[in-house]
């Protein structure tokens, strides 16, 4: 009888032991699941942060040679090709890449609900809103360089922080820290710093014209850029290349009517493509892949970072400029470079703290 006390009592403690190891066991995996989905999570943010940081390289890259394109386009002080031609093509070209997108995603993926193209109304009827904005936005993009110079035009440009930050909490209702505030007015100022003419009185020598136009620019570039923001974000899951097309698809309808009521003389006569040359088109492949960067900026970030991407672009442009033109790097240009990163850190910041 003892012996068989014994006996069950050491299966009882096999028993316990048992349960302790396999315990053990559970409570080991579980880490391990724990850890293998904590490493997952910082793999994601990790691409997350690289896709954002290529996309948002790439914007700054292409716009910096935006205006170097555009002045070198000019012969004899006048644009031999017509505006609203390029424009067409620019949108044309984009609309193309995006479509060249989709039909990667279907080969891979297959057609799925978020990147079919068929669409309700209800989803592309909000698209010829920002295409039309975009359109007088590009066009005065051309014109204002008859009334100011290239140092002229990037402080002017500039104008667009202001109004994006404010329509971005009025449309988007996002609060802005009082830091940002601060932020957008040091970039305002260090950007200006850092084009002024040592050689002049006047910090701007354009005329009311090139005021006029250059406000509206940025009116328009800030509404537009916050609202199609709004648009894309408003379904994220929907496959930015579907959105970019419905865009683009309004873009090139927009344009062929201005070709029509400013230029169908000049193409008809001459051609299409008269007075194109090798930086006309190198310049509209810019434009192109400018536009596209602008979405993917959109879909990943804010618009905001498109805005700084911009103006660290308009101190890239003066970088190149020093080789190309012989800009002189003055004390100006240095305190404002220094006041725009300054800016662009405490926007970070004040990100971080909202």
């Amino acid at each position: 009888m003892e012996y068989r006390k014994l006996k069950d009592l050491d299966k009882d403690d096999g028993a316990v032991g048992d349960d302790i190891e396999s315990l053990r066991g559970k409570a080991l995996s579980g880490a391990h699941t724990n850890n293998m989905a904590t490493l997952g999570g910082h793999s994601i943010d990790r691409a997350k942060w690289k896709r954002k940081s290529i996309v948002t390289l790439a914007l700054t890259v292409l716009t910096s040679s935006q205006a170097i394109l555009i002045v070198w386009s000019k012969r004899a002080g006048k644009y031999e090709y017509s505006v609203t031609t390029a424009n067409f093509l620019v949108e044309t070209l984009k609309c193309a890449l995006s479509l060249a997108a989709l039909l990667r995603i279907w080969g891979n993926e297959g057609v799925t609900d978020d990147n079919r193209l068929s669409s309700s109304l209800d989803e592309v009827i909000v698209f010829p809103i920002p295409a039309a904005l975009y359109l007088v936005k590009n066009l005065l993009q051309y014109y204002i360089f008859a009334y100011v110079d290239a140092p002229g035009y990037q402080i002017l440009k500039n104008l667009n922080i202001i109004s994006t930050g404010v329509l971005y909490r009025i449309i988007l209702k996002k609060k802005l820290s009082e830091i940002q505030w601060a932020a957008f007015i040091l970039l305002c100022a260090g950007c200006t710093t850092a084009q002024l003419n040592p050689s002049s009185d006047h910090v701007l020598q354009a005329p009311f014209q090139g005021w006029m136009m250059a406000i509206v620019m940025a009116l328009l570039s800030g509404f537009a850029g916050v609202y199609t923001e709004a648009i894309i974000k408003k379904r994220p899951s929907r496959n930015i290349n579907v959105q970019n097309f419905w865009l683009y698809v309004f873009g090139m309808i927009f344009n062929a009517v201005a070709i029509v009521i400013q230029d169908f003389d000049a193409v008809m006569n001459k051609g299409f493509f008269h007075g194109y040359s090798l930086i006309t088109v190198l310049m509209i492949v810019n434009h192109a892949l400018s536009g596209i960067a602008v979405s993917m900026v959109m879909k990943y970030a804010d618009n905001i970072v498109k805005v700084y991407s911009t103006s660290v672009a308009m101190l890239l442009t003066a970088l190149v400029s020093v080789f190309l033109f012989g800009f002189h790097l003055s004390l100006a240009f240095f305190l404002g470079s220094t006041v725009v990163s300054v800016s662009i850190y405490l926007h970070s910041i004040g990100k971080l703290q909202r």
